[in-house]
């Protein structure tokens, strides 16, 4: 019965609202050029994990629209050029016999049909076929009805929830067998934890989970709440926008560091930012060091991990930039993703890196009203961050 009241509230509040959006200006942000050996690693990464995922995930999943959902009138969302600096751009066309046939597409410009999470799908000429995300130049993409689209890579979460008993946040559609890891997890939360919801699919709750999606089974949660579609609340404690992340679980020292940095940056970034006041996030959560909270833990610069303090402050920020870029009222004026594949936690062309003059994030708030950050992390996989009006009684 609680399933079936998820599904009916979410699909009354898709269909009774619409939703207006802006365009994101993109002021501050900037395309990383990638070194020959960024590029291989990329590669190399983005083929291990397609093979774990072909190994592990076992059951029914969400099935992202291909090639053959779209014609050459389909309607375009947005605009881009290709990246240059890749040499001969893959242009993946899987034929009937299975192989790929790339095209040389390397600075064209292309009409984007549909965003996945790992692949756009694009018309070049008159040719339709896939390009990985990495491959579009994020500066050159212009959205073809702003009013109606989302600026690229924006994903509306719609609900937040409460987890109510352990949660498995499961890698296919497949019910859990009990409490424990069945091998068909990506994490398991305690209860408890805050998250946020991206839609629900056959009865399921699904997240972004990392550059994957996860499913929740409705009944592991409770105290569900519809984010508002636009930046006019539905009530009071209802959020106006909200994005989760997700970390890895894994016991060593530097993972148990970083699960601690992610909560510290959390609590600091928790709170109210006044009209046409602007956060910056270096100095709200900086400086980095102990006597800050902060312990050692894998710093990603430039495509690499290094050991530092603060470590995991950038999936704070990068979380917090998934929620701003909701709102269109929300002025990014700087913000850089990591450089190489950017941080595998969320989807390519998503990040926020912090940590120095270079790597901030800073918004500016242009609503004529303050808004309230709140972040939250259960010190077991998820973290949250949530908008709300801000009423001063809070």
């Amino acid at each position: 019965m609680k399933r079936i009241l998820c599904i009916l509230l979410c699909l009354s509040l898709l269909t009774g609202v619409s939703c207006a959006f802006a365009e994101e200006t993109g002021e501050g942000e900037e395309d990383v050029q990638f070194t020959q050996e960024e590029l291989a690693e990329m590669e190399a990464e983005e083929k291990e994990a397609e093979e774990d995922r072909e190994a592990v995930v076992v059951g029914e999943t969400y099935h992202e629209k291909t090639k053959a959902d779209f014609n050459l009138d389909s309607p375009a969302l947005y605009t881009g050029v290709i990246r240059s600096d890749y040499g001969r751009v893959i242009w993946a066309e899987k034929d009937t016999d299975g192989k790929q046939r790339s095209t040389q597409a390397a600075g064209r410009t292309v009409d984007i049909l549909y965003v996945g999470l790992r692949w756009l799908i694009v018309r070049m000429g008159n040719t339709i076929g896939y390009v990985k995300r990495e491959y579009i130049n994020l500066s050159s993409i212009k959205t073809v009805d702003p009013v109606n689209t989302p600026p690229f890579n924006v994903q509306k979460h719609t609900y937040i929830a409460k987890t109510a008993t352990t949660c498995h946040v499961r890698k296919s559609m497949t019910p859990s067998q009990g409490d424990g890891d069945d091998g068909n997890n990506w994490v398991i939360l305690k209860p408890g934890t805050e998250l946020s919801i991206w839609q629900f699919y056959k009865g399921w709750a699904m997240v972004n989970y990392m550059r994957e999606y996860g499913y929740i089974d409705p009944n592991e949660l409770t105290d569900l709440v519809p984010v508002a579609p636009t930046d006019e609340e539905l009530y009071p404690d209802s959020p106006i926008a909200a994005y989760t992340s997700y970390y890895k679980m894994t016991q060593s020292e530097t993972n148990l560091n970083r699960i601690h940095n992610i909560k510290m940056g959390c609590q600091y970034v928790s709170r109210v930012v006044q009209p046409g006041e602007r956060f910056n996030a270096n100095n709200v959560m900086g400086p980095y060091n102990a006597r800050m909270g902060y312990l050692q833990a894998g710093v990603l610069t430039e495509g690499r991990t290094t050991l530092g303090y603060g470590g995991g402050t950038c999936q704070v920020s990068s979380t917090l930039y998934n929620v701003l870029v909701q709102l269109p009222g929300i002025k990014v004026n700087m913000r850089k993703a990591h450089g190489g594949n950017g941080a595998s936690y969320l989807p390519i062309h998503c990040d926020a890196a912090v940590g120095n003059d270079k790597l901030n994030l800073v918004f500016t708030n242009l609503y004529d009203f303050p808004i309230r950050i709140v972040g939250t992390s259960n010190d077991d996989g998820a973290l949250m961050m949530r908008i709300y009006r801000y009423h001063g009684d809070e």
